[in-house]
C-alpha cells in the first residue's frame, strides 16, 4: 500500500504532517510529492497542503489532523 504526501519545501505545516505520518507504525511506504514540480498539482493543492493520499483508493486527508484522526483515516483506507 502506498501513501503520498503532497507538500512543498519550506512548509512548516508539511514538516509537522510528515513527522506525524512517519511516527505511525501503519505507514510503511511514504512517497513525497513536491507540488511545485507540477503545475496541475499547484492548482489542485495550493491552499490545502499538506495532503496525505492513499494511492490505491485515492482517499485524502487534509491538514490539520492529529494522530487519532490519522489512525482513523488509515483504517478507513485499508478496510
Amino acid at each position: 500500500m502506498t501513501w503520498v504526501l503532497y507538500s512543498t519545501d519550506g512548509c512548516h505545516l508539511c514538516e509537522d504532517a510528515r513527522a506525524l505520518i512517519l511516527a505511525n507504525p501503519n505507514i510503511h511506504e511514504l512517497k513525497e510529492q513536491d507540488i511545485i514540480e507540477d503545475e496541475s498539482l499547484v492548482e489542485q493543492y495550493r491552499y490545502s497542503i499538506p495532503v496525505l493520499c492513499h494511492e490505491p483508493s485515492q482517499q485524502r486527508i487534509n491538514w490539520p489532523f492529529d494522530a487519532s484522526q490519522l489512525e482513523q483515516f488509515i483504517e478507513s483506507c485499508t478496510c
